[in-house]
């Protein structure tokens, strides 16, 4: 696809067709984090629910269930997070579905086939893998590793393909949904396609969000800055590998450009790679000098002692897949000393503690550590 140039100004807003009841949760990021009801608390964020799926490793977490579906949001919203991430795609017959990979594989007689998303209707895209109605079997469903192997996409709880709709009708209506806009990253696409992609995914949002805190985050630099435009009633977040990868578009390749377009375009926050900010700790006060919000995501985000720094750091929250091992970490740490302890419950021994000196020690020696 041909690029045309981005003009947000030109994009028609669809703020008119924002229900009464949502809420302006754009309003309630400020320099001093994310705001949930009325108080900044640090956040955790279920990745793609309760964790992304690992096929190939040995640890049982990663195979537990299946990613990105209605059973695994459920089980995260079991534990005391505040959002559940999950990628969102969207049909050829304009139905957002939740998914992660660009492609989706199956098997016959030994062969494997593959179909792109954006290029599947709604019902060829539900054909794969369990099926809802009982009696009718799914086409099993394959998966493309990193390194190009393939292999069966079996896990120990397994559930049905579903749509955003979905989500929003059987999802615990406490636990916010970060949304993000997943794009192809060897596409070059055209604005009036983005457009049409993100009002589809719009169109169901301000249909079924009703009172549940949103975040939409993207990849795709032209994707955030065109869904901010197009709506005002919830924060949009630019998501970067920090400089970890480096691609065609400089708008991702740094912490630095991220920045440049959030401030740019208006968008309420950053979610990066932690080893991008591990590797580059200063920056973290500069975004929150320029009155941004700050997440994170990455594997050093299920090593509980990892988080703790980034909350010393004053990073606004993490998104992690050991779910109820993290959550649990940050309760005993990240809870603040002088909170008053319910019936039976402990107080808090096992936190480490830090001088200035010693933590800007730290800060000091991670970037090393990480390069």
């Amino acid at each position: 696809m041909a690029l045309t140039a981005v003009h947000v100004s030109d994009v028609p807003n669809l703020v008119d067709q924002v229900p009464d009841k949502a809420p302006l949760y754009a309003t309630r990021f400020s320099s001093q984090g994310i705001e949930i009801g009325r108080t900044s608390k640090f956040l955790v964020v279920g990745h793609r629910g309760n964790g992304m799926n690992l096929l190939q490793s040995a640890d049982r977490r990663m195979k537990a269930v299946k990613e990105n579906s209605i059973l695994s949001f459920n089980a995260a919203a079991n534990y005391p997070i505040d959002f559940i991430e999950f990628d969102v795609q969207v049909t050829k017959d304009d139905c957002p579905v939740i998914f992660h990979d660009d492609f989706i594989l199956t098997q016959h007689n030994g062969t494997v086939y593959e179909r792109r998303i954006t290029e599947l209707s709604l019902a060829e895209f539900l054909s794969y893998g369990p099926q809802r109605e009982d009696g009718l079997a799914g086409k099993p469903l394959m998966r493309k590793t990193k390194d190009g192997k393939i292999v069966s996409w079996t896990v120990e709880t397994d559930d049905s393909a579903c749509t955003l709709k979905e989500a929003f009708e059987k999802v615990n209506p406490s636990i916010g949904f970060n949304i993000e806009l997943k794009f192809d990253d060897h596409i070059v696409y055209q604005q009036d396609y983005l457009i049409h992609v993100l009002k589809a995914v719009l169109h169901v949002v301000l249909e079924y969000a009703k009172g549940r805190p949103i975040i939409f985050s993207s990849f795709q630099p032209d994707a955030a800055l065109l869904v901010k435009n197009l709506q005002t009633c919830y924060p949009v977040f630019f998501l970067t590998n920090g400089g970890t990868e480096i691609y065609y578009d400089v708008r991702r390749n740094s912490l630095e450009e991220a920045i440049k377009l959030c401030l740019e375009g208006g968008l309420e926050g950053i979610v990066s790679e932690v080893k991008g900010i591990f590797r580059n700790p200063g920056l973290v006060n500069k975004i929150k000098e320029s009155k941004l919000s700050l997440l994170t995501y990455g594997k050093l985000n299920n090593v509980p002692e990892a988080v703790y720094m980034q909350h010393l750091m004053g990073i606004d929250g993490v998104i992690v897949d050991f779910v109820e091992q993290v959550t649990e970490a940050v309760c005993k740490l990240v809870k603040k000393p002088d909170e008053i302890l319910l019936e039976g419950e402990e107080k808090v021994q096992n936190r480490p503690q830090f001088s200035q000196r010693e933590l800007s020690f730290l800060l000091k020696l991670i970037p090393e550590l990480i390069q």
